[in-house]
């Protein structure tokens, strides 16, 4: 019945436009249309065929950021609905991210919260240049399920280390799945510092957190 309308939001994602997923967002909600059938049967559709595409090396980082981005928008305008009704949906989990202590990098984890967001986590962005206490504390107080860490110098990939023995230390390493991302980072990497997933971009780190959280 309202096909066109979700092959339009498919498209606004796609084509990374904001204006146009914003729109489409309050279209859906004037005319009835339940919040969380635009997110599942539209704007989600759109994420993941733009991330499929990357995947196969068809689209590039900048068509993944405004993806990212056009979706945000949607999500904005549809949340408050989702809320108002009482459908809110299902999450899969709790994810706390940042870009550890020393290092501003702020795209590449920016858009895996996106990504996170729109494929049913609840994500606390922590933003840069965050401490390992400042990282543990914010996993601690919201019953977080995973810990996410960006780094992308290999001066700060360190920190990613220093939050896993911080947690070992304090006895909280059970409590929290740790993953860990950035240019600089790989598999030697993610294994000597025994953290429990690792992902170059962030379509991989969706399929990793929901395999952390068993949702996949």
């Amino acid at each position: 019945m309202h096909e066109e309308l979700f092959k339009k939001m498919v498209q606004s994602i796609v084509d990374g436009d904001s204006d146009a997923s914003t729109e489409l967002a309050k279209e859906s909600i004037t005319i009835g249309i339940p919040p969380l059938q635009a997110i599942t049967d539209g704007f989600v559709i759109g994420v993941n065929t733009v991330g499929d595409a990357f995947g196969r090396g068809e689209a590039f980082l900048p068509e993944l950021v405004m993806a990212g981005e056009a979706m945000k928008a949607a999500i904005a305008v549809l949340n408050p609905e989702l809320k108002k009704q009482g459908t809110e949906r299902r999450m899969l989990g709790k994810v706390v991210l940042a870009t550890v202590e020393g290092d501003i990098h702020e795209i590449g984890k920016t858009l895996v919260g996106t990504m996170l967001n729109s494929s049913g986590f609840e994500v606390f962005d922590l933003g840069v240049d965050a401490s390992p206490d400042k990282i543990i504390g914010k996993a601690i107080e919201v019953n977080a399920d995973i810990i996410g860490m960006s780094a992308l110098l290999t001066t700060t990939m360190v920190k990613q280390k220093e939050v896993i023995e911080t947690l070992e230390k304090e006895g909280l390493r059970g409590r929290f799945k740790v993953m860990i991302g950035g240019a600089p980072i790989t598999r030697d990497w993610f294994k000597s510092i025994k953290a429990d997933g690792y992902s170059e971009d962030a379509i991989g780190a969706v399929k990793i957190a929901k395999q952390l959280v068993g949702a996949e």
